[in-house]
């Protein structure tokens, strides 16, 4: 077995834009077997949309804007980083702080219309899950925050790809013997996000609150106002079913 620790980053924004967000910069490291480092990946990916960064972004990354300028397109960096990948063993477990980090690599994948299969396939351990279930923690924590939580020191830039995959290399390690490593799991599309799952959990706790009995159709009546909020039917089945699971929750 060997551990693939994850980080991506990516050109969010704040504005609304039927444009899809794009991987900007992938960073790794290799674990062995006894979580001893063996190499590392890094690259910077020029994308497609908003290929200038955004003042937010800048600032958040330091990324530097000439590079993001002369970088490879996501196509021909995936393919590196694929072949880099394949020198791991066929049994190999990802490590990612969050889900984010699959699914953009996903999305772009689909976006350029390349092979998704192996993605799809691979199995992922949500370190950040991983923690809160370790440490009774109920309130997500940043890859910084892990750290002073745990004593550890370390030396890096936050949200740079690279050394964020060695900041959460590094609390995998002092974690490693409180880890449910069974709990890894394979991407799964989502069509909802979370704040959209907790206001099904707020509703119930309400419409409970006011002893009235909930049902998905006052959830959606009263909880999801506007034409598009439910217009998806599979963002529709998957709430349906988050909503039958907390209501069977005591």
């Amino acid at each position: 077995m060997e551990y693939i620790i994850l980080d991506i980053e990516f050109n969010g924004r704040k504005f609304a834009s039927e444009h899809p967000m794009e991987v900007i910069e992938i960073g790794a490291v290799r674990l062995d077997a006894s979580l001893q480092y063996k190499d590392e990946f890094t690259s910077l990916i020029r994308p497609i949309y908003f290929s200038t960064l955004n003042s937010f972004i800048k600032k958040k990354t330091g990324i530097p804007q000439e590079e993001i300028d002369v970088a490879d397109r996501f196509p021909k960096v995936i393919r590196a980083f694929q072949q880099w990948l394949d020198q791991s063993p066929e049994d190999v477990l990802f490590l990612t702080w969050g889900g984010e980090d699959f699914k953009r690599i996903i999305q772009d994948l689909r976006m350029h219309k390349l092979d998704e299969t192996y993605w799809m396939s691979a199995n992922y351990f949500d370190l950040l899950k991983g923690l809160l279930r370790a440490r009774g923690l109920k309130n997500d924590v940043s890859v910084e925050g892990a750290l002073a939580l745990l004593e550890l020191e370390f030396a890096g830039s936050a949200h740079r790809a690279l050394d964020d995959a060695k900041m959460t290399a590094e609390i995998f390690r002092a974690l490693f013997s409180e880890l449910d490593l069974e709990r890894a799991q394979h991407y799964k599309d989502t069509f909802s996000n979370a704040r959209e799952r907790k206001t099904v959990k707020i509703a119930i706790k309400a419409m409970r609150t006011q002893k009235v009995e909930p049902t998905w159709e006052l959830v959606a009546e009263h909880y999801f106002p506007g034409e598009d909020a439910l217009a998806d039917p599979r963002k529709v089945a998957e709430l349906q079913a988050y909503f039958a699971a907390e209501l069977a929750k005591k």
